[in-house]
């Protein structure tokens, strides 16, 4: 796990000198990679690429990079883990290739010296973000994992293609202007993240999963827009093709035959990630995934598994109890910190500027709370995100169920089931739902947010209706500008539920979850893999009957059965909580300066981006109590934080070495 940046010099620019500022691009980098950093730049090609070092799989300078491969014909920089690697070298060496470290970027190369990149590509099992230089043919390509889990920035500018890990690295590029991108600032307003297949900076996008851009200087003098650029993206590896070949070739078995396919296939995915030569822990919340993530691990490892959890109490919502159980039965070495709300609440300013685009997931805050805790002991963390998208662990995905059973009850009926939720819905945002006795889940459950939602869905006509109301965003937004309309691609999927997990693994997983993880691990340089996102696992889910993932009522009920193998019963049927950050009392209490100033920092901007009119009137509804408007504040009070830090001028890094301009 590292940090990337390069730059490739338009072909007729005659000037070289912008190749410096690849030391300022990856200085900008080094909370990614503390362990080194290493430039190659070729004056000749007009290409440069910079590495920062976060060492996990041989800790030996031969590791380091940018790498040249053995014949020299390529340069690579790259970011990521090719789990499989061990098994690659073996069938590499058998062609004669030799090697001269024991690092996964040498078999890598040695991959694409063999087989072809995009061939390559597809032996790979990992998550990598990639720059690497043909120097025969003078092309650079750019190339992302399937999942989307590496992230990979690339801007046009006047005289350059740049491209990095994080936007902080592009914003050091002198030829690199910030002008907001206002549809992906309205998408934010509305989802609370950026999608990934869109910037909050014109001029930039992200390489989409599974796709590479291969692109020569000379191309990129005369196809210097990003809308150029991204037709020159190709796809290697489509989640369109594996969803829709897997709906059409269903797997069959009896429930214990495919749960013992899924057993082996996350054995194998859980143990490649346990290869390092650094600590290695995981996080625990006490969830069906983490928990059987850190099962596996338990079951193939010969000492206690390192395992964390954050304990914050407020809300009634705290998972520790739950992991700290599971940890005892399994028998890990487990760490559990107690944290205070104040101490949730003081990362807050730090945010914007660890996610330099907006992002206005309120997890966020716990998630960067438990990577920090497990960075003292470890440097790589196994995580069990992407479970809820291959099984079906969202109440989106058991709720499709039961309101296409709704839906054989007279449309009459539904509506006044509809009404009724409504009126409650009303009930919950006077804060009537608060003065009942009721415990505080059941607070939880009759918010008016959730009420009005479910209110919506009743009132759908018909399945399609249905679905685009259970995927589009129940958040008013509060900028002038209304967000560009979510692009369902229609497959031949086989219903409602498939629908929804291609929405969210296509769109949710990439431009959420993931990003998510990896800022905030990184911040803290760690790294974080994800065995539930591995490909096999992931194209397996696909082909498993729907029955498999939503029975009685309830979600991932495979990977319950699967579960069940390794800790007990009791252990896994309770109900999916989740880290509910008390946002909504926040704004009302000790964020309530930090807010108001915010606010005010909306009406002096000038941006044209908030109706302000509405900021007023659902702030001083909060405040005085009478709505929760915390679900439209929480992304705009984001939203201007960050605005804020990116206005800011950048720091100049101070101590790198300014790399040597040479023509090899």
């Amino acid at each position: 796990m590292c940090g990337i940046a390069g730059i490739l010099l338009a072909s007729d620019s005659a000037d070289t000198r912008p190749l410096r500022a690849i030391e300022q691009m990856t200085a900008a980098l080094r909370h990614r990679g503390p362990d080194g950093e290493a430039f190659w730049v070729n004056c000749e090609s007009g290409v440069a690429f910079g590495h920062r070092r976060l060492a996990i799989v041989d800790l030996s300078e031969a590791g380091r990079q940018p790498m040249h491969s053995e014949s020299g014909r390529y340069v690579i920089t790259f970011n990521g883990e090719i789990y499989n690697f061990r098994d690659l070298r073996r069938e590499l060496e058998s062609t004669g290739h030799h090697f001269r470290s024991a690092s996964d970027t040498e078999v890598m190369l040695a991959a694409i010296e063999s087989w072809g990149l995009e061939k390559a590509l597809t032996r790979f099992a990992g998550m990598f973000a990639l720059g690497l230089w043909d120097l025969r043919t003078r092309t650079l390509h750019l190339a992302r994992d399937r999942m989307g889990k590496k992230p990979l920035y690339i801007a046009s500018t006047r005289d350059a293609l740049v491209f990095a890990s994080e936007l902080k690295a592009i914003n050091r590029f002198p030829g690199f202007c910030q002008e907001l991108d206002i549809d992906a600032a309205a998408a934010m307003l509305s989802k609370g993240w950026v999608p990934d297949d869109s910037c909050i900076w014109r001029g930039v996008f992200k390489l989409p999963p599974g796709s590479v851009l291969s692109v020569t200087a000379a191309e990129f003098s005369g196809e210097r827009s990003v809308a150029s650029l991204s037709h020159r993206i190709r796809r290697w590896w489509s989640l369109a093709e594996a969803a829709t070949e897997g709906r059409a070739e269903q797997v069959a078995g009896s429930d214990e035959e495919l749960t013992n396919e899924l057993d082996g296939l996350l054995r194998l995915a859980v143990r490649e990630r346990m290869i390092a030569d650094v600590p290695l822990g995981a996080f625990l919340s006490g969830g069906i995934d983490s928990s059987t993530v850190v099962a596996l691990m338990q079951a193939q490892s010969e000492k206690p598994v390192r395992t964390f959890t954050i304990a914050f109490g407020e809300g009634g919502f705290d998972e520790a109890p739950h992991a700290a159980e599971v940890a005892r039965h399994l028998g890990t070495d487990h760490t559990e910190l107690h944290l205070s709300a104040a101490v949730a609440r003081d990362v807050i300013p730090e945010l914007p500027q660890i996610w330099d685009e907006p992002f206005a997931d309120e997890s966020q805050i716990p998630t960067l709370l438990v990577a920090r805790l497990a960075r003292r002991h470890v440097t790589v963390a196994l995580s069990g995100d992407g479970g809820d998208e291959c099984f079906a662990g969202y109440a989106r995905h058991f709720m499709a169920a039961r309101l296409r059973r709704q839906h054989i009850l007279p449309s009459a009926l539904r509506r006044a089931l509809a009404a009724g939720t409504g009126l409650l819905a009303r009930a919950a945002r006077h804060d009537l739902v608060g003065k009942l006795p009721l415990s505080e889940g059941a607070r939880h459950a009759l918010r008016g947010d959730r009420l009005n939602r479910l209110a919506q869905l009743l009132a759908a006509a018909n399945e399609d209706e249905l679905y685009r109301r259970l995927t589009g965003s129940s958040n008013e937004n509060l900028s002038l500008h209304q967000p560009p309309s979510s692009i369902h691609v229609e497959h031949r999927l086989d219903g409602l539920l498939s629908r929804l997990l291609y929405d969210d693994m296509a769109g949710y997983l990439p431009g959420d979850i993931l990003v998510k993880l990896d800022r905030a691990s990184m911040a803290n340089s760690l790294e974080g893999r994800c065995p539930l996102l591995d490909h096999r696992v992931v194209e397996f889910a696909w082909r498993l009957p729907t029955n498999t993932k939503v029975r009685n009522g309830k979600g991932k009920w495979i990977l319950r059965q699967l579960l069940r193998r390794y800790v007990p019963q009791r252990l896994i049927e309770r109900p999916k909580q989740g880290f509910d950050v008390p946002i909504a009392v926040w704004l009302r209490g000790p964020l309530l300066s930090w807010a108001n100033d915010l606010v005010a920092d909306m009406r002096l901007s000038g941006d044209g981006i908030f109706d302000l009119a509405e900021v007023d009137a659902c702030w001083r509804d909060h405040v005085d109590g009478r709505h929760d408007h915390s679900r439209e504040l929480w992304p705009a009070l984001m939203f201007q934080a960050w605005h804020n830090e990116a206005r800011r001028p950048s720091a100049t890094a101070t101590g790198s070495r300014v790399p040597e301009l040479t023509g090899d």
